[in-house]
Formats: structure tokens, sequence, C-alpha cells
């Protein structure tokens, strides 16, 4: 189990989130609240496997409330582990109703190398109903998946044909439009355009959200001073590299094998009371009426605590394309619905 720095507190939580766990009793509602800002920033240090981790431990505790499992489906998604993701957030979304987890649920599919069920989540009715900036990123992903299946030219116009896209403004999605956009480009054998593009994001991205800069500096040949490294880097960076070639993939799999089978999670869960013994050291019912009155736990949340640790104008080129995204040919709808692995592959949403 993850630990928590002493630093993290429940307060750090957004409020809608701590409301959504009134239904706990205060010294649960706090460790997994702790554990959800820790999943926070985890993921802005660029440690999404850690963050997986602190949201599983929430999880497990609560795994009936929507915004724990939409915790969970992006840390997981964020952590490459697409299958977990998606069965968490189709969870999250039959017990919210909110189709807000769209694009990442379709970007998950491309990731099992199911491009086909992508592009079917674009097409559906839901996705009629996502607002603009869901919109966009929809469509982020729908290029992407275009790629994979070969459809290149279709892929720039799924992206040529949004307003957005002539934008100078800086808006929170400027560079992994402009980023998705240029992929396509390159990818469409339009290098000239790419290139211009590539610099366009690395104009929009001060954050490094995407690859812009590595991008541009390949296809141009220039130096980017950020991407300089000096010799210290360089040999702490080999030793991440051997380190993590060191690492045994089974262990990974003997650990995920212990835990819950996350797609029926939410419909199988029998042994609450013992996973309450082991956090709080008390046979009580995690949903007994003495939890919810909140006389099950004499040690307090100190007590629980010591048992659980834890910019430049757009250049567009006008390639005569005809009616490339309706001729597109059609998705292959005999799929095999067992391959919940498929193959290892992931794009995140700035990449598209």
């Amino acid at each position: 189990m993850p630990e928590l720095a002493p630093d993290i507190t429940a307060e750090e939580l957004d409020k809608e989130i701590r409301e959504e766990l009134r239904s706990l009793p205060l010294d649960l509602a706090e460790l997994i609240s702790r554990h959800l800002v820790a999943a926070e920033r985890a993921l802005g240090e660029g440690d999404a496997e850690r963050a997986y981790e602190h949201t599983k431990v929430a999880r497990r505790f609560a795994a009936r409330i929507g915004v724990i499992r939409e915790a969970v489906g992006i840390a997981a998604y964020h952590a490459g582990h697409f299958s977990e993701a998606l069965s968490d957030l189709r969870a999250a979304r039959r017990m919210t109703g909110s189709d807000s987890f769209l694009p990442i649920m379709a970007d998950c599919e491309r990731g099992l190398g199911r491009p086909e069920r992508a592009l079917d989540l674009v097409r559906s009715k839901e996705a009629e109903r996502l607002d603009r900036v869901g919109k966009i990123e929809l469509a982020i992903v729908e290029s992407g998946a275009r790629r994979d299946l070969g459809q290149h030219d279709a892929a720039v116009i799924t992206l040529q044909r949004l307003p957005e896209l002539r934008d100078t403004r800086p808006q929170p999605w400027s560079a992994r439009l402009a980023f998705a956009y240029a992929d396509a480009l390159f990818e469409a054998g339009h290098e000239g355009p790419a290139t211009e593009w590539f610099g366009r994001a690395m104009a929009f991205d001060e954050d490094g959200e995407t690859d812009a800069a590595e991008r541009y500096a390949e296809l141009t040949g220039a130096v980017i001073e950020d991407l300089e490294e000096d010799d210290d880097f360089e040999d702490e960076e080999a030793d991440d590299d051997r380190f993590l070639d060191d690492v045994d993939d089974d262990d990974d799999d003997e650990i995920d094998a212990d835990l819950d089978d996350v797609a029926t999670l939410d419909a199988d869960i029998e042994d609450e009371d013992d996973l309450y013994e082991e956090a709080f050291g008390t046979g009580k019912p995690v949903i007994g009426d003495a939890l919810y009155n909140g006389t099950a736990d004499p040690n307090g949340t100190a007590g629980t605590e010591r048992k659980i640790q834890e910019a430049v104008e757009p250049a567009f080129i006008e390639p005569d394309f005809g009616d490339i995204l309706r001729d597109a040919p059609d998705v292959n709808d005999d799929r095999d619905e067992d391959d919940e692995q498929g193959q290892n592959r992931r794009s995140k949403p700035e990449e598209k």
C-alpha cells in the first residue's frame, strides 16, 4: 500500500469530491481523500503509476462511489492500464450518468489496438452530448484512430475541419490540438506543413505537455536549449534505463492477480467487513449502522493512519482530398469481443 506524505490533507481535495464522500464515516472519508490528493500530486509530477496505486486504495474501500471509479480510471489510463481504465470509467459512467469520460474511453480502445471500437464511440449518440472541449478531445482521438487504420488523409481532415484549429489565442486544448494536427500531417507525407505546426504546438506548450519541441528539433535540426542535457543528467538517465530493464514484469502480474477483478468489482465485493477489520482493527461491517454513526472506530483518524500508510499564425495546406471522410472504409464489425488485452500500444491525447 503506498505511503502518504504527512503534509497531505483532505482539505486539498476538490470540495465537490469531498461532498461525494460524505456518505462515508469521517475517518474513512479522511483516509480516502488523502489518497486522492496524493494521486493528484503524483499525476502532476508525471508519476502515473504511483497515482494509480493511490487511487486503487480509494477504490478498495469505496468502490461504489462514482468519483472514486472516475479517479481510478483516469489514473489507470495515464499509467497505460487501458483495460482497467475502461472498466472503471464504464462503472463511473453508470454511477454518475456523465459522458465526459468518452474521449478517454475511446483512446483506451486505441491503446488496446481496437481503433474500430474507438470510432464506434466517436459516432455514438452520447458523443453528440459532449461540450465543446469534449468534442475537441474526441476529434483528436478520432484522428489518431484513423491513422491507426491507415486513413492518413482522413485523419488530417478530421482536425482541419475544427474552427478551433485556426484560433491563435492560447486555449487549454491548443497545444494538444496543434500537435495532433502536425502529427497527422507528417503521417500523411506533408513534412513541410507538419514542421510549421510542430513549431506552433511548441509555442503553445509552455508546460511541456507534448513532444512538440523534440519533433520540431528533429525535423529542422534546431537545437532547443531546454532539451540539452548535461553529462550528469545523462548518466542518471542511463542508470534509470538500466534499472527499468531489470524490472521483472511478472512481479506486477502477481500483484495484480491478488487484487479483485476490476471488471466485476462493483458487483462482486463481498468481504467488506474483512477489509474494514484490516484497516481499523475491528470486525464492524463497513456499511453497518455503528460505522455510519461514527462509533465503529474507537481509534479515530489517528488510529487509522497508524494502521494504513500511504505563437505563430497557422499554416494550412489545402490538399485535394475530396470526400475522404465520407468515402473512408467502414470499420469491420466482426471483432473479437474476448480480446481485452489487444496490442500493447498507447497514444496519449496530446499525441493524437
